[in-house]
């Protein structure tokens, strides 16, 4: 259990008195830049108990040569690589497992999971090992992580799977093994991605090493203070080896690579790869150079997308974005990106855009470097979860900071005019004969072969970009 408080950044700068009522930003350039793709329906994933499936993330499995996604409410189904064949590869919360998933609400659930890279490798230390990233009701087991105060109203844990013969149709294995668990505070902010870095490669010092997206703990404004709290394990980016042991608990390793490790900080945790993190949702790396972006969720001003390093302050919550961050009633906008310490978004954009009606929430990443959809070659592409837009900026020359290097990505099926994926989705669901959804709930996913998916959490389709 870790209790520290080491505290690296005091009380945001910005106080309610300097949040400013106007934008921060411009409007995002709907026409200028626009590219219009092909999209088509993949594959369909099963109603579950009567809802359609919550989809958070697709990810390939290249030894056994299938997809896999994931339902919040625990299962995870493998796809054939055409997109025909759909199959239950396990339920998560099958009560045989001894896990029970805490899915209420649309942030809590199975987060994400994540196949090491030795699954299929026979004789290998990850040999049919895969991990999966979830919410769960039991909040009385010991905990590895704890804020300093709230409501403990469940528990978030890393789980490791391990199935006896991972080219099979459905898991074979037994329960799953506990890397390491968090008491959460609140309801929402629970967790991320995790992943392990598709560019590393066998006897590289990366290699092996997972990366873990760990939201703030939740409410709103980061309440305790844990983000800039480098004796906290909330608000951060860990990077991890699960096969390890040299951790506090002695079930998952420390790298020794890793920017706090071996008290090169006192009182920090060593787990840390970056830290300043509010709602870190998705993450990915760029083929060509290595570079890792992430998508950040914003407080009620910015939404941002940034690269992260290894040690990096993200900001939050003394930066909401490019801006000090004023309260949840706003920002300070007298004194953009003035710290030099902290790493600033790349692009971003203002919760007040007119090209959003509702709620507004950063998604993504991926670095497009294939021929697989010409038109997005050497660009970056992340969304807004929410609405279903979809965006792009220049891979090769990174914006620096501010939205006017994002361009909107549109998506045309058939024959009819381009649209957003929430307008595909509310036209699926007039043919499923069932209400027209309020929002996306956007995802991406990833083939080796460099197609890129589209998931929601209201029809039940995987759809996939095309040339």
């Amino acid at each position: 259990m870790r209790t520290l408080c080491l505290s690296v950044v005091g009380a945001s700068f910005a106080t309610a008195a300097f949040a400013q009522s106007t934008t921060p930003l411009p409007p995002i350039d709907s026409v200028a830049g626009a590219i219009t793709v092909n999209v088509a329906e993949f594959a369909t994933i099963p109603d579950f108990g009567g809802i359609a499936a919550r989809m958070m993330h697709l990810v390939d499995e290249p030894g056994t040569r299938r997809l896999f996604v994931s339902d919040m409410r625990g299962p995870l189904y493998s796809i054939s690589y055409d997109g025909k064949l759909v199959t239950l590869y396990i339920n998560t919360a099958d009560s045989a497992y001894g896990q029970v998933v805490q899915a209420q609400g649309r942030e809590r659930g199975i987060q994400s999971f994540a196949f090491h890279p030795q699954f299929s490798q026979a004789g290998a230390p990850g040999y049919g090992k895969f991990y999966t990233w979830v919410d769960l009701r039991d909040n009385t087991a010991p905990v590895d992580f704890r804020p300093t105060g709230g409501n403990n109203t469940h528990h978030t844990a890393l789980l490791e799977w391990t199935a006896k013969t991972p080219a099979a149709a459905t898991y074979d294995g037994g329960p799953p093994r506990e890397l390491f668990r968090f008491e959460q505070p609140f309801a929402n902010h629970n967790g991320g991605m995790v992943a392990f870095n598709p560019l590393a490669r066998p006897g590289t010092p990366e290699f092996g090493l997972m990366y873990v997206g760990i939201g703030d703990g939740g409410s709103g404004g980061d309440p305790q203070g844990l983000a800039q709290n480098l004796g906290n394990g909330f608000g951060k980016i860990f990077r991890i080896d699960p096969l390890g042991k040299n951790s506090a608990n002695g079930k998952y390793g420390i790298p020794a690579t890793n920017p706090f490790a071996n008290g090169q900080k006192p009182g920090a945790l060593g787990e840390i790869y970056a830290y300043g993190v509010r709602n870190p949702q998705r993450f990915g790396w760029d083929p060509a150079n290595g570079t890792m972006y992430f998508a950040e969720i914003g407080q009620n001003i910015v939404e941002e997308v940034s690269v992260v390093t290894a040690g990096a302050n993200l900001g939050w919550n003394v930066w909401e974005g490019s801006f000090r961050y004023a309260g949840r009633g706003g920002v300070d906008v007298s004194n953009p990106r003035a710290d030099p310490t902290m790493v600033f978004p790349v692009v971003e954009y203002q919760h007040a855009d007119p090209l959003f009606q509702r709620q507004v929430a950063a998604t993504g990443i991926h670095v497009f470097r294939s021929d697989a959809v010409p038109a997005l070659r050497n660009k970056v592409l992340f969304g807004d979860n929410p609405s279903g837009e979809l965006f792009w900026f220049d891979a090769d020359n990174p914006p620096q900071g501010g939205s006017a290097g994002i361009h909107r990505v549109l998506l045309q099926s058939g024959s009819d005019a381009p649209k957003n994926l929430l307008t595909l989705i509310r036209e699926k669901n007039a043919q499923q004969g069932k209400q027209p959804a309020g929002r996306a709930d956007l995802r991406f996913g990833a083939a080796t072969d460099g197609r890129v998916f589209l998931l929601n959490k209201a029809d039940g389709t995987i759809r996939v970009l095309a040339r």
